[in-house]
């Protein structure tokens, strides 16, 4: 028993290292960094390349890769990002951090290979000693990371709770403005802060190389585990975080040490835990107040009244447009890029034609975030879950109960629909931080619990999936997948312009002010998620008939995250965006592998990620900034022809 307690402190504590990290910079910056997991990875990377490729010594590895190289990458991207976000609204801070994740992910394996790293050195020497406590073994790395999980409270606590420094900081939680009245800089606390913070998330990823590899997913899961106690915490309490750290440690060692090791029970329950403790505190604090939302961390009322936004103006998104110009660019690009699209079969053959059909799918798809996030205001990281729900109910129907494809796909989308509207319902009272967290542990549930069960996963080959008859080619399924997209494209325009569109760009605008002209927020946002879900039930169907096989792990979560970057920065308020961003994840690559070295496939993320971070500055997306480009550049012209004629007509 001893020996499982004190195998869980171990994890728990190095989960709290990553939870002060995260609520240390929620407090001060408003910012909760969904890039940390990436973080951690990619500066756990770089110390196993100082110090096992490049046979540097552990102290001066970790030196340069964690106490220099941490905090100095922290500056940077404060400097070129976070510094944008504090006052941003909640879509515009998630997106950007999760693009940011997709930018360190790639670039480290641009820059040390993507080669699988199960087993990693710590900050122990090798071979690692192995004591005898009471009986019980415990490593040299173990010792460390109780070592390092005491240093970083004890010393932590001590300087936010009796310095001058911790006194900024916390000043800083409530009004960065009135902390430079106070003849503080807030930049340079908040520089700290942020440098302090990837320090912590170096840290973290070091400590766990020796458990769980070097693996950037299993990084992103720590993220997400430590996540559970940022949330028990309220994103503010950081003693509360690190007890439910430390206890969710032992609860996982235990149940390792009391359920069958062998049972696919067990290996599925383990890695819900984190996941299953911030079902029990969301629900304890929404009993307890009623409503959970992220107060903590965005300034005060004196720092939004003298926030330089120069002509920008809200959007219907939570960001920011320029005067005048749309975020809902209407059915005129969406059409063009469907003609376009239906063009491009008959000149196309064999390989592309295939990477066309999926992209449709893929397209369709995101339509899904156009509604939840575009038209819905709600920050949902789980949509690539309902798409697996669709795909995985398309399978069992057609291959295993004889349905007809398309009737599969429409029941794939309508088994999506109540799933859609329990989490709708169940976030309604959340914040939109809390919202994106939920959804995001929904969607990891669903993949260790549900999507991991062999009647999906068929020994890891999925349920294999025929064409419809009537479009047995890629050509007709590209056609009927575009026929489909049109459809729903259609449909969302209707609706953004119906009384329900109305209502729900007055939700978004002002949720309080709605209520008082007697809209129902529930009803619009079950509503919004119930349509969302089924979008993307249908979408998730017809890109496993495009791909041949309905695969769980076609639909991972963390896969979804990309997707959901990819959307926002073409336009999440656009068909047209929605359709583009989906060829991109097939077309793109496609072209870069046929003609471009291999490592050039990487490009396509890196694309996405810089496209999410760029939304602190351009909120719309790159469809809608390129629009106002040229809508200025048809003005300009327009007045200069109009100059021309007054004058010849004056001479």
């Amino acid at each position: 028993m001893i020996q499982y307690v004190i195998a869980g402190l171990v994890l728990g504590g190095i989960y709290a290292i990553a939870a002060a990290g995260l609520v240390v910079t929620f407090l001060s910056a408003g910012v909760l960094n969904f890039a940390f997991g990436s973080l951690s990875f990619f500066i756990a990377r770089f110390y196993y390349y100082l110090n096992t490729q490049r046979h540097w010594s552990i102290a001066s590895s970790a030196l340069v890769a964690v106490v220099i190289a941490a905090p100095l990458l922290g500056i940077v991207l404060y400097a070129t990002l976070f510094r944008f976000l504090r006052l941003s609204p909640p879509l515009i801070k998630v997106v950007a951090t999760l693009g940011l994740s997709v930018v360190v992910t790639a670039m480290a394996t641009l820059l040390f290979g993507n080669t699988a790293i199960l087993k990693a050195p710590g900050l122990a020497p090798q071979p690692v000693r192995v004591f005898h406590v009471i009986g019980v073994p415990v490593t040299m790395d173990q010792l460390i990371v109780y070592g390092c999980v005491l240093v970083v409270m004890i010393v932590g606590g001590l300087v936010m709770r009796y310095t001058d420094i911790g006194l900024r900081v916390r000043a800083m939680v409530d009004s960065p403005a009135m902390t430079a009245l106070s003849g503080t800089n807030p930049t340079v606390v908040s520089v700290s802060v942020w440098g302090v913070s990837i320090f912590l998330a170096g840290l973290t990823g070091v400590l766990s190389a020796p458990i769980i590899g070097l693996d950037p997913g299993n990084y992103t899961l720590l993220m997400a585990a430590a996540f559970a106690a940022v949330i028990a915490a309220e994103l503010r309490s950081l003693p509360v975080a690190v007890v439910v750290e430390l206890l969710m440690g032992i609860a996982g060692a235990l149940v390792t040490r009391y359920l069958p090791p062998s049972s696919s029970f067990t290996a599925a329950v383990i890695p819900s835990i984190p996941f299953l403790v911030t079902a029990v505190f969301l629900v304890f604090h929404m009993v307890r107040r009623g409503r959970v939302d992220e107060g903590a961390g965005t300034g005060g009322a004196l720092d939004r009244a003298i926030a330089v936004h120069g002509a920008l103006h809200p959007t219907a998104t939570g960001g920011t447009s320029r005067a005048g110009a749309s975020t809902a660019l209407g059915w005129g690009p969406s059409l063009a890029a469907v003609l376009v699209l239906a063009a491009l079969p008959v000149f196309l053959h064999g390989f592309w034609v295939g990477l066309l059909a999926t992209g449709v799918a893929y397209g369709l798809l995101f339509l899904s975030f156009s509604v939840v996030t575009g038209d819905g205001g709600m920050v949902w990281l789980c949509m690539v879950t309902f798409g697996g729900v669709g795909a995985l109910t398309t399978g069992q129907l057609a291959t295993r109960h004889g349905w007809p494809v398309l009737a599969a796909i429409v029941a794939g989308g309508l088994v999506s629909v109540p799933m859609g509207v329990v989490v709708g319902m169940l976030t309604i009272r959340l914040g939109n931080l809390y919202v994106a967290l939920v959804t995001l542990t929904f969607g990891l549930l669903m993949e260790n619990l549900v999507f991991s069960r062999n009647e999906f996963l068929n020994s890891g080959i999925g349920v294999n999936l025929n064409h419809p008859q009537f479009a047995s080619t890629d050509r007709a399924l590209t056609y009927l997948g575009l026929a489909i997209f049109a459809v729903v494209a259609l449909f969302i325009v209707n609706l953004r312009r119906s009384t329900t569109g109305m209502a729900l760009t007055a939700l978004r605008a002002t949720e309080p002010a709605t209520k008082t002209l007697g809209v129902s927020v529930w009803q619009m946002k079950v509503i919004v998620a119930g349509l969302a879900a089924f979008v993307a039930g249908i979408g998730g169907g017809l890109l496993a008939v495009a791909q041949g096989v309905a695969l769980p792990s076609n639909y991972a979560t963390l896969a979804g995250v990309v997707w959901l970057t990819a959307v926002v920065t073409m336009g999440v308020r656009s068909s047209a965006a929605a359709l583009i961003a989906g060829m991109s994840l097939t077309v793109l690559p496609g072209l870069l592998l046929v003609y471009l070295p291999p490592w050039f496939g990487l490009l396509p993320l890196v694309f996405f990620g810089l496209g999410a971070i760029g939304l602190a500055r351009n909120p719309d997306g790159l469809l809608a900034m390129e629009a106002r480009h040229v809508q200025h550049v048809l003005v300009r012209l327009s007045r200069s022809s109009r100059w021309r004629r007054d004058r010849s007509v004056g001479v």
